[in-house]
C-alpha cells in the first residue's frame, strides 16, 4: 500500500519534477513512511491537493482554448467532481453514467446538452489518463449520446430584404448586410476595427476561434452601406460598430442581438439572431454550387463536418439533381 501510495504521489508531481527529482522524491518518502501505519483516504486526500482540474484548464489554454471555454470547461468538470463527492482518481464509470442521468432528470437538460457535458468529462479523463494522473479514463465506455438531428431555418430572400427595408438607420443596415454577406460569427464582427476594413478588395481580418486570423469578403452593397454609416459618425471611437447613443461605445455581442431582435420585431419575423445569417450564408453558397472546402475556409472551420452540419440543401434542387443525374 505504502508503495503504490508513492507512486500516486510521484505520479502527481510529474508536471513539477524532472527525473531526477522524482527520484530523490521517492527516497525521502521512503524514509519518511519507514515503519509508519498510514491511513489510505488521509493520504489521498493529501495528494488530491494538487488541483488536477487547474492543471488541465492550464493544458488546455496552451492548446489555445478561449477563456470563455476554458471558465465552461472549469465549471462543468468542479460542478461533477462536487456532485459525486470523490476525486477524480476514484471516480468509476457508474459513479460518471448515474451522474449524467440524474443530471438530465433534474435540470430537463436536452440530449445535445448532456453530450456537450460527456465531452468535456471526456477530455479530462483522456488527458489525466496521458498525464498518468489514472490508469485507464473512467468515461472511455461511455459514448456519444445519439440526438435527432433538426435542419434548422435559414432567411428567405424575402426576409433578407425585409429586413433591410426596416433598418431605422446606417449603422443597422450595414450590420445586416456585413452579416448576410460574410457569413462572419458575431463574436469576430464585435471585435473589427474601422482599419481592418479593406474596400478596395471588399474584405477584411476576422480573429477567430482559437486566435486564428482568416479574410473573410463582403459584396458591394455591404461596401456602399459600411462607407456610408462610417462617414456618418462623428465620433473617434476605432471600433466599427458602435452604439447609437453618447459615449458610443463599441457594440457588443449582447447589443448586435438586441438590435436584431428589435428589428425582428418590427416585421414580425420571429427569431431573427446573428448565428442564423452565417448558417443562410452556408446554405446559400452550397446551395449556388460554391465547393464545400471553400464554404469551411470562409466560415472558419477545422472540420468540414461542421460546415456540413452548418448548411442545408434546398430540397427542391436535390430533386432537379436527382432527375438530372438519376431520372
Amino acid at each position: 500500500m505504502k508503495e503504490q501510495l508513492i507512486c500516486e504521489i510521484q505520479q502527481k508531481m510529474l508536471p513539477y519534477l524532472n527525473n531526477e527529482q522524482l527520484l530523490q522524491l521517492k527516497i525521502v518518502l521512503d524514509q519518511a513512511f519507514y515503519g509508519v501505519t498510514v491511513n489510505t483516504e488521509e493520504i489521498r486526500a493529501a495528494v488530491d491537493e494538487c488541483n488536477t482540474v487547474e492543471l488541465f484548464v492550464s493544458a488546455k489554454r496552451i492548446e489555445g482554448c478561449s477563456e470563455k471555454t476554458l471558465t465552461y470547461y472549469s465549471k462543468t468538470i468542479d460542478v461533477m467532481l462536487e456532485t459525486i463527492g470523490k476525486t477524480a482518481q476514484q471516480i468509476t464509470t457508474e459513479d460518471l453514467r448515474n451522474y449524467l442521468i440524474t443530471y438530465q432528470v433534474e435540470r430537463g437538460s436536452s440530449k445535445v446538452t448532456i453530450d456537450n457535458i460527456r465531452r468535456i468529462l471526456s477530455s479530462f479523463f483522456s488527458w489525466l489518463e496521458d498525464e498518468d494522473y489514472i490508469i485507464k479514463s473512467p468515461i472511455r465506455r461511455i459514448h456519444k449520446v445519439k440526438t435527432a438531428k433538426i435542419v434548422k431555418d435559414t432567411y428567405s430572400d424575402e426576409a433578407l430584404e425585409l429586413m433591410r427595408d426596416n433598418c431605422t438607420n446606417l449603422r443597422d443596415l450595414a450590420l445586416v448586410d456585413l452579416l448576410a454577406s460574410s457569413g462572419m460569427r458575431v463574436g469576430e464582427l464585435v471585435l473589427l476595427n474601422r482599419d481592418d476594413i479593406d474596400f478596395n478588395e471588399r474584405e477584411c481580418v476576422v480573429c477567430g476561434k482559437g486566435n486564428k486570423e482568416r479574410l473573410v469578403y463582403f459584396d458591394a452593397r455591404t461596401k456602399i452601406h459600411l462607407q456610408n454609416y462610417l462617414q456618418s459618425r462623428t465620433d473617434t471611437n476605432p471600433a466599427l460598430f458602435v452604439s447609437l447613443k453618447i459615449p458610443h461605445n463599441r457594440l457588443m455581442i449582447g447589443g448586435v442581438e438586441a438590435c436584431l431582435r428589435r428589428l425582428g420585431q418590427r416585421i414580425r419575423l420571429t427569431k431573427v439572431h446573428p448565428h442564423k445569417f452565417r448558417r443562410t450564408f452556408a446554405t446559400t453558397a452550397i446551395d449556388k454550387g460554391m465547393p464545400i472546402e471553400q464554404v469551411q475556409h470562409l466560415l472558419g472551420h477545422q472540420k468540414i463536418d461542421t460546415t456540413l452540419h452548418y448548411a442545408m440543401v434546398k430540397q427542391q434542387n436535390v430533386k432537379l439533381a436527382h432527375r438530372k443525374y438519376i431520372g
